[in-house]
């Protein structure tokens, strides 16, 4: 079978809201597998790329989360209060120097040493972003300010260390349910990051 490539047409993109971020309209053509061309139509919501970080301290089994209220999952029945990683959107920054200073943002802890781990599309039906998930250690000369986020950035974050296996355990009963940070939290515990603490 061809590439992709020769196997999509698009057609027309028409812009339905360019207000908080952009929602397109797009038809195109698609050809199958089984070599028949089909017509199809996709809102796609492009919202630029972003970063994620945990930040653990190795010696102590902890890792810094915040806690902040998120209207759309409040608006599909969750409280709105996510634990999350730090993370932010790249807005042409290089991933490595955005999440740096996202952290510092969030958390009010500067690294200086991350180490990207992967990368992965979130929702990729429907959303085009693309995450670059990222870990580094922290101590406590690392704290540089109480982190909370931007006011101007409408921001207001409370920042939560907690020992990895309390992390962990609030994933197991559900507490912990945005999909970066379960992701991170999964990558740390599959690496062992801990084990020669």
């Amino acid at each position: 079978m061809s590439n992709t490539a020769e196997r999509v047409n698009i057609l027309e993109s028409q812009v339905l809201s360019h207000d908080w971020y952009l929602l397109k309209k797009i038809t195109f053509d698609y050809q199958r597998n089984n070599g028949h061309w089909q017509r199809q139509t996709r809102e796609v919501y492009d919202r630029g790329n972003g970063a994620a970080i945990l930040l653990y301290n190795r010696e102590r089994k902890t890792v810094v989360l915040t806690r902040q209220f998120r209207l759309p999952v409040f608006v599909n029945g969750h409280d709105g209060l996510l634990i999350e990683v730090a993370a932010g959107l790249l807005e042409g920054a290089a991933p490595e120097e955005r999440i740096r200073a996202e952290a510092e943002e969030e958390t009010g802890y500067r690294v200086h040493h991350v180490q990207k781990v992967f990368e992965a599309y979130m929702s990729p039906g429907s959303v085009t972003e693309k995450l670059h998930f990222f870990i580094a250690e922290y101590d406590a000369a690392s704290k540089v300010s109480e982190g909370g986020g931007l006011e101007e950035e409408t921001e207001e974050l409370e920042v939560l260390e907690w020992p990895f296996e309390k992390a962990l355990e609030a994933f197991e009963r559900g507490e912990i349910c945005d999909a970066k940070t379960i992701m991170l939290l999964q990558f740390a515990a599959m690496k062992g990051i801990f084990a020669a603490a």
